[in-house]
């Protein structure tokens, strides 16, 4: 039985791109003592708000144990186009606040996609049982079935579903202890079934509606002239008329003026249109003016005119979660400096925010750094069709220019990581054309090798895959830019264990490389490392080694001796050296390597740890189990220290360490170690993935000697 000693630490090298170094992530909402387990964030409950009887209405179909299905009412001219609109979302809060005490279990999702809700529902089954796989499916399923089986009370909000297709086989189970409450725009039949009770949630009645304005303006009852045609105009939407309240109160100025100045707006918001079978249109017009008149408040406070291109910013990044970092970054102050024509310090871009915060168009919490700011998917979509096409592009590149700015070279934060990723993939989504010319964007290729680099080998790939054809689509087969996805997809493919397809995509793309960009260009020799590496994985060594040598002396006289490349072809050569069976030569090549990337690259570099991995491995292969054990808690120590707990190649040094206490003849503590990584590698990586395979069979190979002796 061998370990997989310094496997890791030497295949992150392969990709000549740049590797990221990250680990998995778990969204996951800190428990109250003492209370029941929640997650996600439930809006807090808006002021002055209004006991309707659409909210009994709730209450009864819950309690009789149907799935409540709010959708907006079909009647009047009045569309959701902002945060809370009809008030769905506030009565489904309401309603779960209320009963928050009494359920052991609450969730609430904000349902925007398909996507979204399995992630969540994998995040939460994570942190409840562990459980995780590279299925995307899978957690899902766990999930629904630990509900079903789950004790005690329990309440689920899915909030603002999109389309009935998102929720095929998602819906949460019918059971005695169990609640279900959904918010949608949707009202297709399909949202309706056995154990489902739709809820029309229709807008304030007039006296609702007069009632909340003489309740918001009860200290200034001046301001109230033509209230009651003023909630008219607004068709009586409760966003709507909570905005215009803050407007008239911060402006000084009664409803009458108010309506002078909505009459006075041009309709500046084209047609929503998210979906082929999306409500009319015309129901819209009232909520968009409005909204406009909301921004124009939040961007005259001080710091005046950052607030709107901070929001337009918001919209085309993550709804479920933004870093507060992105909007104070370089890129981000850069931008809002030329909108506003003089220099934005860091402080008044995060005044800005705040702003925003003021009048509900964004939630920002700072202690939550990684997930500052959160914008509803509404507010996204409706300050989107407010832009120029120049706009997006502008607010496209800045985003991809912040996201890139803030990520760390060393993903030791795998929270931090994961929503950088979804940052990502949310922006190419609605910006795709303007990440695209003259090249990819570095953001795209950053998130893929983060995504692999955490792990997820497979998904990685199926990332790359995806993107080459995108590549293609935009720049062209023979766009340099095109070249590295595939050279990504083939590396990523070979880690995910398909080295004969990879090898093939490899030889395919070096050919292409050398024709397109020529025999020196370093994209090429860093195809030519990669395709080394795997013929050597796949038992040639000899090979490999050849191939390396060759390598390496262009690498030398096109690089230089000491560019990192160089370095990594060095490295990758006394790897293979020792594959070979002559780990004499390979200890000297890797002093000699460890001396120069620690005068290079610095003692704490992930690839300076990667040489001083590999050569305490070496020690082993000599028989010199001693130092290879004092070796590997060292370097153990550094990888904790700078990569993280849960980073791959810390897992790499404990599994090895591990194995060599039992080679050592200390089995009870091996044994104890491998257990233990075992647990990790299946929470981080998943059950089926290679290096959690490797440490299940390395586990039951010492508990087997243990029942030998």
């Amino acid at each position: 039985m061998g370990s997989d000693t310094h496997n890791s630490a030497e295949r992150l090298e392969g990709v000549q791109a740049g590797a990221i170094y990250g680990g998995v992530h778990f969204n996951q909402v800190p428990q109250q003592a003492g209370g029941p387990r929640r997650y996600g964030v439930v809006p807090s409950r808006v002021d002055c708000f209004q006991e309707r009887e659409v909210a009994g209405e709730l209450a009864a179909a819950v309690a009789a144990g149907a799935a409540a299905v709010l959708t907006g009412s079909s009647g009047g001219t009045s569309v959701l186009a902002g945060l809370g609109g009809v008030g769905k979302t506030q009565l489904a809060a309401n309603y779960a606040e209320s009963v928050a005490a009494d359920v052991d279990l609450l969730v609430w999702i904000t349902a925007t996609s398909r996507q979204a809700i399995l992630t969540e529902y994998a995040t939460i089954i994570a942190d409840l049982t562990g459980y995780q796989s590279p299925d995307p499916e899978a957690p899902a399923k766990r999930f629904l079935a630990y509900l079903a089986t789950f004790a005690g009370r329990w309440l689920v909000v899915l909030d603002d579903v999109q389309s009935p297709a998102d929720l095929r086989d998602l819906w949460p189970p019918t059971t005695s202890v169990g609640q279900v409450v959904v918010t949608t725009r949707r009202r297709d039949s399909a949202m309706r079934g056995k154990n489902r009770r739709v809820v029309d949630v229709d807008t304030f009645s007039p006296a609702e509606s007069l009632a909340f304005l003489e309740h918001k303006l009860a200290d200034h009852p001046h301001l109230l002239t033509e209230a009651e045609n003023l909630a008219d105009d607004l068709g009586h939407l409760p966003l709507a008329l909570t905005q215009a309240a803050a407007y008239v109160l911060d402006r000084d100025i009664s409803c009458a003026e108010y309506r002078e100045r909505l009459a006075d707006q041009g309709n500046s918001l084209e047609s929503l249109a998210p979906e082929q079978d999306s409500l009319p249109e015309d129901h819209r017009q009232p909520v968009a003016r409005t909204w406009s008149l909301s921004v124009q408040l939040a961007n005259d406070l001080n710091p005046a005119g950052l607030a709107k291109p901070l929001l337009e910013l918001a919209s085309v990044l993550d709804p479920n979660g933004i870093p507060g970092d992105v909007f104070v970054s370089e890129a981000v102050r850069e931008y809002l400096g030329k909108v506003v024509e003089h220099p934005v310090t860091t402080a008044g871009a995060r005044d800005a925010l705040r702003c925003l915060h003021r009048l509900s168009l964004i939630n920002h919490d700072a202690r939550k750094p990684h997930r500052a700011v959160r914008v509803h998917a509404l507010v996204q979509r409706t300050t989107r069709d407010g832009l120029f096409e120049a706009q997006l592009k502008s607010l496209a590149q800045c985003a991809a220019g912040a996201l890139v700015e803030v990520w760390p070279e060393i993903e030791k934060d795998t929270t931090l990581a994961q929503v950088l990723r979804a940052n990502t993939m949310t922006l190419h989504a609605i910006a795709e054309p303007h990440l695209w010319g003259p090249n990819g964007h570095d953001v795209l290729f950053l998130a893929g090798n983060s995504l692999g680099g955490c792990g997820r080998a497979s998904e990685a790939s199926g990332y790359f895959e995806q993107l080459r054809t995108i590549a293609e689509r935009h720049l062209g087969a023979d766009h340099p830019d095109t070249l590295t996805t595939r050279h990504s997809l083939a590396y990523w493919r070979s880690e995910a264990g398909d080295l004969t397809t990879a090898i093939t995509e490899h030889q395919a793309v070096l050919a292409d490389h050398n024709r397109i960009l020529g025999p020196d260009h370093p994209d090429t020799l860093a195809v030519r490392h990669s395709l080394a590496h795997w013929r050597g994985a796949t038992g040639d060594p000899t090979t490999a080694i050849t191939e390396y040598q060759a390598i390496l002396a262009d690498r030398t006289r096109i690089l230089g001796p000491e560019d990192s490349d160089t370095l990594t072809t060095r490295h990758s050569l006394a790897h293979w050296r020792s594959e070979a069976g002559d780990p004499t030569t390979a200890i000297t090549e890797y002093q000699a390597i460890l001396a120069d990337r620690t005068r290079i690259l610095g003692p704490d570099h992930p690839k300076t740890l990667s040489t001083r991995h590999n050569l305490a491995s070496l020690h082993r292969a000599t028989g010199d189990l001693t130092t290879a054990i004092t070796e590997h808690q060292a370097v153990l120590a550094d990888h904790n220290r700078i990569l993280g707990p849960d980073h791959p190649d810390t897992l790499t040094t404990r599994q090895n360490l591990a194995h060599l206490r039992g080679e050592a003849g200390d089995l009870t503590t091996a044994i104890t170690g491998l257990q233990a990584v075992l647990a990790d590698r299946t929470r981080i990586l998943g059950p089926d993935h290679p290096d959690t395979l490797m440490s299940h069979d390395t586990l039951a190979y010492w508990q087997e000697q243990t029942e030998g002796r």
